[in-house]
């Protein structure tokens, strides 16, 4: 079941709102329409999306616009359920050994995890199994990296190409002023290019790019916590010193409830 984040769909939805409501109020319902030029449209948002194109292989291209819609998804990272889970792991291993930790791991649905286990059951040397963790952890940050990258070179082609646009616009005046009424419009059909441009970057990209950098960053933490936590079951640490070490990772204000959760056994 896919969780809707309520925070982002409705930021992306009254940031449309605020826009259209700035627009009818400065220009009224009648002057909407003002604000629609198809041209400035095309140099803008193609001039935009093909340049980005342009920086990134094709594969990162298309894998950066599906990446769009993972900022309505609320992803399933609850760091203290974590603690928690790997406090019942080291109570069970300490209890009936690592190699009981096996039949935990064919339950679960955190392949990372599964996959620490499962080398820990194998008796793969610790310093290995924290080498062959933090390698699969470098190698899923550069992917998200990569996603990340995508939206911030389309959020400083935006507003480059909005530039473009308007002195495309510029020019075009220019070579027209002998007659004066014409001015005014003009330069509000070239101005519109640096509207859109600013739209692009400021509504989407921007939003987008930061949604993806905190929600890599929360997966980053839940990942290390596995990591440190799986070495403290293996290296036969009591399961009250693994809760207290797994807690530094939480801010103080999460601390207790996690600690009331996990309730490490002596």
């Amino acid at each position: 079941m896919i969780i809707v984040d309520i925070a982002s769909l409705a930021g992306i939805i009254l940031c449309f709102v605020m826009l259209i409501f700035g627009i009818i109020s400065s220009a009224g319902i009648g002057g909407f329409g003002e604000y629609l030029d198809f041209p400035s449209f095309v140099i803008t948002f193609g001039g935009a999306f093909f340049a980005t194109m342009t920086s990134v292989s094709l594969a990162d291209y298309v894998g950066g616009l599906k990446s769009f819609m993972l900022i309505f998804k609320a992803p399933a990272l609850d760091t203290a359920a974590m603690i928690q889970k790997i406090i019942e792991l080291s109570n069970v291993a300490r209890k009936e050994g690592l190699l009981s930790l096996e039949e935990a791991a064919s339950d679960m649905d955190e392949q990372f995890l599964k996959k620490g286990i499962l080398l820990i059951v194998d008796g793969t040397d610790p310093d290995l199994v924290r080498a062959i963790m933090e390698t699969e952890l470098i190698s899923l940050d550069s992917r998200h990296k990569t996603r990340i990258g995508f939206w911030d070179t389309l959020g400083s082609m935006g507003p480059a190409w909005g530039m473009i646009g308007t002195l495309v616009g510029l020019v075009d005046m220019l070579y027209h002023m002998d007659d004066a009424s014409t001015l005014g419009p003009a330069m509000a059909v070239a101005l519109i290019t640096t509207l859109y441009g600013s739209i692009l970057a400021n509504w989407i990209c921007g939003p987008v790019s930061n949604k993806l950098k905190a929600d890599n960053s929360a997966e980053m933490m839940l990942k290390e916590v596995m990591i440190e936590g799986l070495l403290s079951i293996q290296a036969g640490e009591n399961p009250r010193v693994i809760e207290e070490k797994l807690k530094s990772f939480l801010a103080p204000s999460e601390r207790n409830s996690a600690s009331e959760e996990a309730g490490g056994e002596e």
